[in-house]
């Protein structure tokens, strides 16, 4: 009896997160949408931090990216952490290039690094990676939420190519993230995720934050935002704030970043308990369901968790077969509706053959997790 109702409870905690986005999506439906516009008429005064480890190849693109968006004040912070400098050269007056004399080895050491050497003080500071560009936008876009009274905002990453499966496939699990951990939170009433780029901040945010916090290795964007949440604030989600990504694209590379980001999950995911706590203790709707969404699994664990959940049901005849069904129709219903709303290309759906391999190289990048940090502490991308 006592096996029969741990088994039933383990079930639940699994399931739950093949039907939670069906949920999530019909509160989303009744929600409606809420349209934000511009109330200054001025501009932020905005640093771009753009930090880079190692490789510099990609920055002269993201540099000229940054300097084609249309807006004038605004900053770019250069951090070359552990780097070769020497065929760097912008002429622009607005980039500032910097090499720490130490290597840091840390996102928010270089954050901080760019900090303490800016120009000026920064109202508004925006991180985006040096295999990034930006949509000539994507300041004023950011612009509509600071002035509605954010603190924090969250753009939207796309896709730069979609030229293999595997960069098709990520591709695919970016716009279900983004859907529904972006659009769909933000629409009811909690926060947005943070995605490690294509995020902005005040300031003064950004340095209590982390000020006294040395945070190494990865995930510096999953304790930012709990330390957002944490104090009740809500982190916006812009979708018109685009930023084009670099995305994985070979097995390898896939390998090494799943590896960091699912040990950073295990990390840190138990930050969702206490924030879930002060959303209760303080009747916080945005704490609450935001803390249920830290506490979920990366996808293609809870995914094959499920499968296995639905394999000894199906060996057992369990009374929960028609249940898991219902669960699995369910998220993929869920699933597509992320693809849809993402307006994803032909590649992406073709690609979805490509699902048990995609899982199959996270499964890999999971058994390497206790050494993912030492791999190396940045993905790596080849230059085309």
């Amino acid at each position: 009896m006592i096996v029969d109702i741990l088994w039933l409870m383990l079930q639940l905690l699994i399931g739950y997160n093949l039907i939670f986005p069906i949920f999530l999506y019909a509160g989303y439906l009744l929600a409606g949408r809420r349209t934000f516009v511009n109330i200054r008429a001025d501009e932020y005064d905005y640093a771009v931090i753009v930090t880079a480890y190692e490789q510099t190849d990609l920055l002269p693109a993201v540099v000229s990216s940054l300097l084609k968006m249309e807006y004038s004040n605004y900053l770019i912070y250069l951090v070359c952490d552990n780097c070769d400098i020497s065929n760097l050269h912008f002429t622009d007056e607005r980039v500032v290039l910097l090499r720490p004399e130490k290597v840091l080895a840390s996102n928010t050491r270089s954050h901080l690094y760019a900090i303490s050497n800016f120009k000026r003080p920064h109202e508004l500071l925006t991180i985006i990676d040096s295999d990034n560009l930006v949509d000539r936008r994507y300041l004023k876009e950011l612009n509509v939420y600071f002035d509605n009274g954010f603190d924090a905002v969250q753009g939207q990453r796309r896709s730069k190519s979609l030229e293999t499966s595997i960069a098709s496939l990520d591709a695919a699990r970016d716009l279900y993230y983004h859907f529904f951990d972006g659009k769909v939170m933000f629409a009811l009433g909690s926060s947005a995720t943070l995605a490690g780029s294509g995020m902005a901040f005040k300031t003064a945010l950004y340095v209590e934050s982390f000020i006294n916090h040395d945070l190494q290795g990865a995930g510096f964007d999953k304790v930012l935002q709990a330390k957002i949440v944490s104090r009740n604030l809500r982190i916006a989600y812009a979708p018109a704030a685009i930023v084009y990504d670099e995305k994985t694209a070979n097995r390898t590379q896939l390998e090494n970043q799943r590896s960091r980001w699912i040990n950073t999950w295990f990390k840190y995911f138990s930050l969702g308990f206490s924030i879930i706590a002060r959303g209760i203790t303080k009747f916080s709707w945005n704490q609450f369901l935001f803390g249920i969404v830290l506490l979920r699994p990366p996808l293609f664990l809870f995914i094959l968790l499920s499968i296995l959940c639905f394999i000894i049901n199906l060996i057992f005849w369990g009374i929960g077969l028609w249940l898991w069904i219902f669960a699995f129709l369910a998220f993929g219903m869920s699933f597509f509706v992320a693809l849809r709303h993402g307006r994803a290309n032909r590649n992406i759906y073709l690609a979805l053959v490509g699902i048990p391999s995609f899982i199959y190289v996270q499964v890999r990048s999971l058994m390497r997790i206790r050494h993912a940090n030492k791999r190396s502490v940045a993905t790596r991308h080849l230059i085309k």
